[in-house]
């Protein structure tokens, strides 16, 4: 069986994404606690969780695509996670290593990103019979 373009693609950053996920998240717990303040860290561990969901996505987004492998919507549904985990949890943990609170304007583009990320699948999921 051979993987299809967005499989390969959407399979491929899951993985990046999952290994930079749980490499931030044992620099949070080992490397952060007594540098950072108890909020900021909060901060940090929010943006490793909505990493860590949104990877889950990345990998639905692999699954469908095998059956689905011509589809526009799985292809921009990727792209979406992928600015989404950027923006929003990337922005996330900028502002817990700086403290520079005008990042967190950012951090709603990227919940933005997540939720069009989330319709497309589910668009996409729904059509599958057609």
């Amino acid at each position: 069986m051979t993987l299809s373009s967005i499989s390969k693609q959407a399979i491929s950053l899951a993985a990046i994404n999952g290994f930079l996920v749980v490499a931030l998240g044992a620099f949070g717990a080992h490397g952060l606690e007594e540098k950072i303040s108890v909020e900021m860290l909060a901060v940090f561990n929010t943006g490793v969780q909505y990493h860590m969901f949104h990877v889950a996505g990345l990998v639905a987004v692999a699954l469908l695509g095998l059956v689905r492998s011509q589809s526009r919507r799985l292809v921009y549904s990727n792209w979406f996670f992928l600015a989404g985990i950027i923006l929003f949890s990337g922005s996330l943990y900028l502002l817990a290593l700086t403290s520079f609170t005008r990042l967190g304007m950012i951090t709603p583009v990227g919940g933005v990103a997540f939720l069009v990320a989330w319709v497309l699948l589910f668009m996409e999921a729904i059509a599958v019979d057609e």
